[in-house]
C-alpha cells in the first residue's frame, strides 16, 4: 500500500531526515516495506508498505519521524501492483 509523504516543512524535513531514513531502514529489514524513494523535485516521497490492512499501515506511518514532527503529511493511495514479465 503506497503512502505519499508530501513535504509540509522544509526545515523540519532537513532536521529529521536521518531519523526518517533510520526508521525506513528498520522497516525494510523487518520486511514491512517494499520500496521507498524521494521525488526529485523535492516535494516529498513515497513509501510502499507491505501489510494486510490499511489500519496496520496507518499505524506504521504515524510512527514515522517525519509525520510525528509535522515535517510531512501523508496520503494513502490504494493500487493494484502489476509485475512485469520475467520479474519475480
Amino acid at each position: 500500500m503506497p503512502f505519499f509523504l508530501p513535504m509540509k516543512d522544509e526545515e523540519k524535513s532537513r532536521v529529521f531526515r536521518e531519523d526518517h531514513l533510520q526508521f525506513l531502514a528498520a522497516l525494510r529489514k523487518s520486511g514491512d516495506i517494499a520500496f521507498n524513494g524521494r521525488f526529485l523535485d523535492g516535494t516529498g516521497g513515497l513509501v510502499i508498505y507491505k501489510a494486510d490492512s490499511y489500519e496496520k499501515v496507518l499505524e506504521m506511518v504515524k510512527k514515522d519521524p517525519y509525520v510525528q514532527t509535522g515535517a510531512r503529511s501523508y496520503e494513502v493511495h490504494e493500487w493494484e501492483l502489476v509485475v512485469g514479465e520475467g520479474v519475480t
